[in-house]
C-alpha cells in the first residue's frame, strides 16, 4: 500500500478554496447569463420571422458543435485583447477569468436555448391562446404564463445541465487559469502528492455534483404533477 500523505491538503487550504471560489464563479456567471440569454434565444426561435429562427438556428449549431476546449482557447486569445484595447488596460492585466466566464456563458446559451425551447413546446397551446384571449401582448404571454411553467417543467434538466457546467469548468486548465482542479494538482506537483491531491479533487467534485444529482431526484416528481 502506498503511504499517503494527506497534509498538503490542510496546508493549502487557502489555495483550494480561492481556487474552488473560482469554480463557482465561472459556474455562477455560466448558469446565469447561460439561462437568461438562453430563454431569450427560445422565445426569439418560436417567433414568425423565418429570419430570426434562422438567426438563432445558426448561433445554437454554432455554439454547440465547437468542443469546449477550443473555444477556452479562442476567447483566452481574443477577449484579453479585446478588453484591454477598449478599457486602455494594462498588458499585465489578467483577464482569463473573464474571458472564461464568456466563453462559458455564450456556450452555455445554446444549450439552455435548446431545453428552454423543449420546455416551450411541451406546454399546450391553448395556454397561449388562453392568455392572448385575456388581453395580454406576446411578450406579456410569454413572461407571465408561458415561460414559468416551462422553467418549472425543464427544472430538473436545467440542474443537470448546472452540474455538468460545474464539472466542465476544470477544463480551464487549458488557459492556466487557478480554478479549484488546477490548484489541486499544482500543490500535487509541487509536494509530490499528486494522488493524493487528485483523489481529493474527485472526492470534493463527486460529494458536490452527488448533491445536486440528489436534489434533482428530488424535484423530479414535484415536476411532473
Amino acid at each position: 500500500m502506498l503511504d499517503f500523505d494527506w497534509s498538503s491538503i490542510v496546508q493549502s487550504r487557502s489555495v483550494l478554496l480561492t481556487g474552488m471560489w473560482v469554480t463557482l464563479q465561472i459556474t455562477a456567471v455560466a448558469v446565469a447569463c447561460g439561462l437568461a440569454f438562453g430563454t431569450v434565444l427560445a422565445a426569439a426561435s418560436l417567433v414568425p420571422g423565418k429570419t430570426v429562427r434562422a438567426i438563432v438556428k445558426a448561433y445554437v449549431s454554432l455554439f454547440r458543435s465547437i468542443p469546449l476546449i477550443m473555444l477556452l482557447l479562442w476567447f483566452f486569445l481574443i477577449v484579453p485583447q479585446v478588453l484591454k484595447a477598449v478599457f486602455d488596460l494594462s498588458p499585465s492585466v489578467d483577464v482569463r477569468l473573464v474571458s472564461a466566464m464568456v466563453a462559458f456563458a455564450l456556450l452555455e446559451s445554446a444549450f439552455f436555448c435548446e431545453i428552454m425551447r423543449a420546455g416551450i413546446e411541451s406546454l399546450p397551446r391553448g395556454q397561449f391562446q388562453a392568455a392572448r384571449a385575456l388581453g395580454m401582448s406576446t411578450l406579456q404571454s410569454l413572461t407571465y404564463v408561458i415561460l414559468p411553467q416551462a422553467l418549472r417543467a425543464m427544472l430538473p434538466v436545467i440542474l443537470t445541465q448546472c452540474i455538468v457546467i460545474f464539472q466542465d469548468t476544470s477544463l480551464v486548465y487549458v488557459i492556466a487559469l487557478g480554478d479549484f482542479f488546477r490548484s489541486a494538482t499544482s500543490i500535487g506537483e509541487r509536494d509530490g502528492t499528486l494522488i493524493q491531491m487528485l483523489l481529493f479533487a474527485g472526492a470534493v467534485y463527486w460529494v458536490i455534483c452527488s448533491t445536486l444529482s440528489f436534489v434533482v431526484d428530488r424535484l423530479r416528481p414535484r415536476t411532473e404533477h
